[in-house]
């Protein structure tokens, strides 16, 4: 996959979780996807525990995410988000290690929050 199908997929993919739609959400991901957030504290696993995730933690707190940058490096994308939204701090940095499927499906994401 080259960089620019790298960007194409994590561009589509910001641009479904700002749209606060499960279902478009969710189709990013193989069914059975992990999601591991220490943020939260929690490991995410299959449609069901990621579309809990996000509904909770996005469309709960209404979170925008802007995309601040992608690096590719061995094995995943890491990418540089910023979030907005109703949660306590109103606006913080956050990371995604997003790998991907040759289909360009997401198959694990290690997110955290930048403090």
């Amino acid at each position: 996959m080259t960089s620019s199908e790298h960007d194409t997929a994590i561009d589509e993919w910001i641009a479904a979780t700002n749209s606060h739609d499960p279902a478009a959400y969710l189709a990013f991901f193989t069914q059975d996807a992990v999601l591991d957030d220490p943020s939260v504290g929690e490991v995410f696993e299959g449609h069901p525990g990621i579309g809990e995730y996000f509904r909770s933690y996005f469309i709960g707190y209404d979170t925008h995410t802007r995309l601040v940058g992608t690096e590719p490096r061995d094995g995943y994308i890491h990418v540089e988000v910023e979030f907005t939204g109703t949660f306590p701090e109103r606006r913080i940095g956050g990371i995604f290690d997003v790998t991907l499927t040759p289909e360009h499906k997401i198959r694990h994401v290690r997110a955290d929050l930048r403090r």
